[in-house]
């Protein structure tokens, strides 16, 4: 901001201090500059914009935003103004200030390019294609230059783009767009590569594939030069569409001659060699085969082919992996066919072992051969697994009893010999003796290993990482089969990995999984930051954090992880729109598209969904009538019950559930079943959560002084109209309640490294649910209670004590779920009960929304005492009668504050327990654990005791406000 050109101006002097103030993050300093400036020149429009600047970072939006308009509605056409608002307005996220600033600016300075373009990026910014369209062709009537023509052309295509009926985009729009661009084509103008594009992307967008083709393979195609293969690969779209194999092959066979290492190529290749053959194709006899050359149509020749580009490659200086690939690819495609040629290629296996003698060393090995191990016959994995070892140089030593490698080299083949055996079951067929000698195996290469990485600098990987992995992943099949100790194994191990390998995300992603599913909270939150995950992560991967950091109880982190994930998609608005502006200055037309895709995806995520809709949730738990009252903080939020605003039609399920490596057999790896599955019941899951904040905040709504039955004023203050809402969201959770619980009776069991289950069966089975309804129905008694008045209300007043004792009762069953030892030791054994700490935060909330409806209630029943004491007064009787709604209430809240008093005293003992369990006593009862070993094993049963003591703190200290609150209900 402070780059400031001429200076000559005696104004920019003037303002350069305030400039200089703002970009130092001075801003009362910049404040106080502008008041003194504008005492002596008032009339100076940009010295009020920069105070506004400095008002709104200071936080007073609303002054900021007067002086702002008291600017803005002079109408300033200087430049200094203009930027100075344009700033403000971004920082105010109020976009469609900026387009008013420079269509008032436009009107009185109608020649100026510069305020043209700079109208035409605002609209750009709120997505107003039609006048980005009419300001992108005034522009270019003052200045005839190619960009700004096209920047309209460009304005048409997203007009189509945006438009609801498709019919109208086909049409009207794209059509226009069209001529627009022949027009320039016919007065031979086009000038730029992204002239020619965006003709492409039009001709595309209508189906004209023909005549797509033509332009790419014309003098037009000629400029497009700035992608390697681009004008290729548009032909070869052109031709898939238009169904012309026999073109699409001649020109994948050109390109491989070219580059026999292209895989794209080879696919479309095989693809059109097959289509070919079904179509029973034959070369026209006089004429040359296609418009790109020479086809082949049969499998001999594709044979052929592959067999001369393994000859070309081994001529090679550098071998390439595309050809040996490819040939496994075709006998791949005839088996699926049901061919008998492909014998011609040779034995799979043979080719297999090949490949691997070739390429064995390299990490990709693995991944290539994974596509085509199922051309493997099972009974044959462990002679194809034997062939393999035997050609890796292993050399046994003296200190040790199995042979290990001598160079990096072989290190790299042996690990991919075990990732190959892992993936084809060998390891799961073992018993659990076999399975822990193999990890000590692994554990002693890894070790081993480390010899080859001591040069290796903290950012880089150690060589022999896979093999701790691996060894993790074995431990976890016996962890899940019922070994207890286990799971302890796999952290000791990951945090020594960790040890040496501080940048390794893998083991930092595992570690994050298994700390998580015993309850332990505390270290994720640190490897989670250590991850570093930028930018789109927080939406594919923040889910292992946001899932976990609130249901066990560490609150202010769960605030945090919230707090990061929202920054993202909030700054994603922002950022997508400079994105898009940048892509109309430097002409990436195709790109546009694409960006705006990006946002609505993400604008419609999941986990943006789940984050929202928690982080509101937790705000209140935290605060609501502790520090603010429920009123102002659900005011704050800007909180409706009547609006919705999750796109549940369109929700993105945005995770990546494949980030963990994993080398498990198709059957046990995550399928799309799974995934489909995981998706419904997070759905489900945020549909309850969503409902349930929906539904608190509905109770202040309520709370209005309300006329007596039969006043005509009832309907009009809106409040019967809000109980309706109530009682409509309340059908709705029973609907949602409904389908989670037929969900979960599919007992749907995930893969351990798969999706997270949701919180929704403990949500259920601990009760929080019934007692949460329950809650939520007492609201809509009450408020009968409240239109009916004390009167002839004896039936209501006795369901509303029913319900305080019911309530009572099933509040107390939730508490006693909560009992029990969070971590406790068994045979020399640590087990944690990750499930008692969530039931605890359910209860939290559960009780939380008890004193919310409570609060809700003692604001009913106040007033009528109050009538009632009044009347006493005025007949001088000492015994008017009581309702008994009063003392059921007052009995309710007694009840309750016992019940947390006991609650908060069971806690307390919990932590002397946790404080109290002496681990380094524990020996875990395996002769496995070598000296190193148990240094890591004692950090990580200290880890997990220190975050169990974490929560349980955090849950107390919400508890004892809570306790305040309710002692302040006594009517």
């Amino acid at each position: 901001m402070a780059a400031r050109g001429h200076v000559q101006d005696p104004n920019d002097r003037r303002l350069r201090p305030i400039y200089d103030y703002l970009d130092n993050g001075n801003n009362k300093m910049a404040i106080q500059q502008a008041d003194k400036l504008l005492k002596k020149h008032k009339d100076l429009h940009c010295a009020k914009v920069l105070k506004a600047i400095g008002l709104q970072r200071t936080g007073k939006q609303d002054e900021a935003y007067a002086v702002a308009q008291e600017v803005a509605a002079l109408e300033p056409t200087d430049d200094n103004s203009l930027q100075a608002l344009t700033i403000l307005y971004r920082e105010m996220h109020r976009p469609e200030l900026v387009t008013k600033l420079y269509e008032a600016a436009v009107k009185k300075v109608p020649n100026s390019e510069e305020y043209h373009s700079h109208l035409f990026m605002a609209y750009a910014r709120v997505g107003e294609y039609k006048k980005m369209q009419q300001a992108g062709m005034a522009l270019y009537k003052i200045v005839p230059k190619n960009p700004y023509y096209f920047w309209s052309v460009m304005s048409l295509i997203m007009q189509s783009i945006s438009a609801q009926d498709e019919n109208l985009s086909k049409t009207m729009f794209l059509p226009l767009a069209e001529r627009m661009v022949e027009k320039m084509v016919k007065e031979d103008k086009i000038e730029a590569e992204a002239e020619v594009e965006l003709y492409y992307m039009i001709l595309e967008r209508l189906e004209k594939y023909k005549e797509a083709l033509d332009v790419v393979r014309g003098k037009l195609g000629e400029k497009l030069t700035s992608e390697l293969q681009s004008r290729e690969n548009k032909c070869m779209a052109m031709y898939k569409k238009l169904c012309r194999w026999p073109e699409c092959n001649a020109l994948s066979r050109r390109l491989l001659l070219k580059n026999s290492d292209d895989w794209q190529f080879y696919i479309t290749y095989f693809d059109s060699v097959f289509q070919l053959i079904d179509e029973s194709w034959t070369p026209p006899p006089e004429e040359e085969h296609s418009l790109e050359g020479e086809v082949h149509y049969s499998i001999e020749q594709a044979v052929k082919f592959i067999e001369e580009r393994i000859t070309e490659e081994s001529k090679n200086s550098r071998p390439l992996r595309g050809p040996y690939l490819a040939k496994l690819e075709l006998i791949r495609r005839l088996r699926y066919r049901g061919c008998n040629d492909e014998y011609k290629l040779g034995d799979p296996e043979e080719l297999m072992f090949q490949y691997f003698k070739k390429f064995g060393e390299k990490p990709c090995c693995f991944t290539d051969l994974k596509v085509f191990v199922d051309l493997l016959p099972s009974n044959q994995y462990p002679k194809f697994i034997s062939q393999l070892l035997e050609v890796i140089p292993l050399s046994a030593t003296a200190e040790s009893e199995i042979a290990l490698p001598a160079s990096i080299k072989a290190l790299q083949q042996h690990l991919c010999v075990v990732q190959l055996s892992r993936l084809l079951g060998i390891y799961h067929t073992m018993d659990k003796r076999q399975k822990l000698s193999v990890v000590r195996e692994f554990m002693l290469r890894y070790r081993h290993g480390l010899e080859f990485g001591k040069s290796c600098l903290k950012t880089e990987l150690q060589f022999s990482d896979y093999y701790c992995l691996l060894a993790v992943h074995l431990l976890l099949d016996l962890w899940l089969e019922g070994e207890e100790t286990a799971v302890w194994q796999c952290l000791t191990l990951l945090e020594e990995g960790l040890s040496h390998s501080p940048s390794n995300a893998q083991f930092k992603l595992l570690l994050i999984r298994i700390y998580c599913r015993l309850g332990a909270f505390e270290p994720v939150a640190e490897l989670y930051a250590s991850l570093d995950a930028k930018h789109i992560q927080h939406d594919t991967i923040g889910y292992l954090l946001t899932r976990y950091a609130e249901s066990l109880g560490h609150y202010a982190a769960a605030s945090q992880s919230c707090n990061f994930a929202l920054r993202f998609f909030h700054s994603n608005q922002k950022d997508t729109s400079e994105h898009i502006i940048q892509a109309y200055k430097y002409g990436a037309f195709e790109k546009i598209p694409e960006f705006i895709a990006f946002r609505n995806r993400l604008n419609s995520s999941l986990h943006f969904a789940q984050v929202r809709t928690e982080r509101m949730l937790l705000d209140l738990l935290l605060e609501a009538n502790i520090s603010t009252s429920l009123e102002e903080s659900i005011k704050s939020m800007s909180l409706s019950p009547e609006e919705d605003d999750i796109p549940w039609k369109d929700l993105r399920d945005n995770r990546d559930l494949t980030v963990l490596f994993n080398w498990d057999p198709k059957g046990r790896d995550i399928s799309e079943e799974h995934r489909k599955l995981s998706l419904e019941e997070e759905t489900m899951w945020l549909r309850i959560r969503s409902l349930t904040l929906r539904l608190v905040s509905g109770l202040p709504t309520l709370s209005h002084t309300i006329q007596p039955k039969n006043s005509e004023k009832t309907a009009e203050n809106g409040v019967s109209s809000k109980i309706d809402t109530i009682r409509s969201l309340l059908q709705q959770l029973e609907a949602a309640v409904d389908s989670g619980k037929k969900f979960l009776e599919q007992k749907i069991q995930y893969p351990v490294l798969g999706p997270p289950p949701t919180r929704m069966a403990g949500f259920f089975s601990n009760g929080s649910c019934q007692c949460q309804t329950s809650l939520f129905y007492l609201v809509s008694v009450i408020y009968e209670l409240d239109t009916n008045g004390l009167e002839d209300s004896a039936e209501i007043q006795e369901r509303i004590g029913n319900s305080f004792k019911s309530l009572v009762e099933r509040l107390t069953d939730l508490f006693n779920k909560c009992k029990g030892d969070l971590i406790e030791v068994r045979d020399g054994t640590l087990k944690t009960h990750p499930n008692l700490l969530e039931n605890l935060v359910f209860f939290v909330e559960t009780i939380s929304i008890a004193l919310w409806v409570s609060s809700y209630c003692d604001g009913v029943l106040r007033p009528f005492k109050s009538n009632l004491q009044k009347k006493k007064k005025k007949k001088k009787e000492s015994s008017v009668a009581m309702p008994p709604v009063f003392t059921h209430f007052l009995d309710y809240v007694n009840e309750l504050q016992t019940l947390t008093s006991n609650v908060i005293d069971h806690i307390k003992g919990l932590e002397i327990i946790l404080t109290a369990l002496k681990l380094e006593e524990l020996s875990l009862k395996d002769t496995l654990l070598l000296q190193e070993e148990k240094k890591f094993t004692k950090t990580v049963q200290e880890k997990v005791q220190s975050s169990y003591h974490h929560s349980v703190q955090e849950i107390g200290e919400l508890l004892k406000k809570r306790l305040d609150t309710i002692k302040k209900l006594k009517i």
